[in-house]
């Protein structure tokens, strides 16, 4: 196999189908905040997007850790997750986001909640003592 086929970051974190879904959610939230109301873009768009991108930054941060560290960090990407489900609900509630908008947020969510609840599981229970990180990385890879 090339390396073209089957290319590694060299920032293992990047392969992560996880942080992917994260850099969707907050691509996907770029596009809206633009379209909320002015007087409600700088304060509650803000703090939606400040949330949204914590959680990729947690996975990538908890990546680089041990793995209670990485369990830590992913619980803390799940906080955010829950925190954009708050904001969600506030925009909707504002009517700075359509039906349609916050049905796709929410399940976006709801997914990488599982997404992150898998992971902190497959952690906890599957990393034999004396791997190393790599290998760590590359069996959630599998799993993932």
């Amino acid at each position: 196999m090339s390396e073209q086929e089957n290319p590694v970051s060299f920032f293992r974190f990047e392969d992560l189908r996880i942080y992917a879904k994260a850099l969707d959610y907050i691509n996907w939230l770029y596009g809206v905040v633009p379209m909320f109301p002015s007087d409600k873009k700088e304060a509650l768009g803000d703090m939606f997007l400040k949330s949204a991108q914590s959680i990729a930054l947690n996975i990538a941060e908890g990546s680089s850790r041990n793995k209670a560290q990485f369990v830590y960090y992913l619980k803390m990407a799940k906080s955010s997750v829950r925190e954009c489900v708050v904001y969600t609900e506030i925009a909707s509630g504002l009517n700075a986001i359509n039906a349609e908008q916050k049905d796709y947020s929410r399940n976006q969510l709801m997914e990488l909640t599982k997404m992150i609840g898998s992971l902190v599981a497959s952690l906890q229970r599957s990393v034999a003592p004396g791997s190393s990180r790599e290998d760590d990385i590359d069996e959630l890879n599998d799993m993932m």
